[in-house]
Order: C-alpha cells, then structure tokens, then sequence
C-alpha cells in the first residue's frame, strides 16, 4: 500500500507563513501528477494548488500570489509554500497524487491561522 504523508501544518498568526510537505511512504512510479486541497469545517474539499510533470504549478484564485507549490523530483515530495496566510485559510490540507488512473490521497494536515 502507498500513502502520501504530510508534514508542516499547526498554528500560525494571520500574515504568517507555514510550509507543508507531502512524501509519499512507499514507491510510487510514474507520478502524473500532484496536488493540494483543503477542506475548512461545514465545506466541502477545494482545490488549492497542482504541479505536473513539466513543473508548471495551477493554483486557486483564493491562493494566487500567496501560496507556491513546487516539487522535488528526487524525493517525489510535494511541498506548499503559504506565505500572507489568512483566516479564511483554515482547514485541513490534503495531499493529492495521480499514478496513472489511481489517485492517492494524504492523510491531511491542519492549518490554523488565528490570532
């Protein structure tokens, strides 16, 4: 079995920065691609941010300009730079990758940002 784990969230002040991480425990080959989303209370899982095989990162209108995804091909790691984070960032963050037609998910990690 293959899990995604995920590393990074906790407390952090509003402007705050936090920096998560998804590796995944066991080998996965052939990664299409990787992701992040998040799930705050009472709503339902939205997408945060992508990065595919060529690097180029996607990311949620919510998180332009705040949050940077990037990728460490050795390590198959996946990391989410947040940067100015808000309240409204609050939530669970999950990890996501696509091997072919399978689709893994992390564990989720939370984010807090309170002050």
């Amino acid at each position: 079995q293959v899990q995604l784990v995920e590393s990074g969230g906790g407390l952090v002040q509003p402007g705050g920065s936090l920096r998560l991480s998804c590796t995944p425990s066991g080998t996965i080959f052939n990664i299409y691609a990787m992701g992040w989303y998040r799930q705050a209370p009472g709503k339902q899982r939205e997408f945060v941010a992508s990065i595919g095989r060529s690097a180029v990162a996607t990311y949620a209108d919510s998180v332009k300009g705040r949050f940077t995804a990037s990728e460490d091909s050795a390590k198959k790691t996946l990391y989410l730079q947040m940067d100015s984070l808000k309240p409204e960032d609050t939530a669970v963050y999950y990890c996501k990758a696509v091997v072919a037609t399978t689709v893994y998910w992390g564990q989720g990690t939370q984010v807090t940002v309170s002050s």
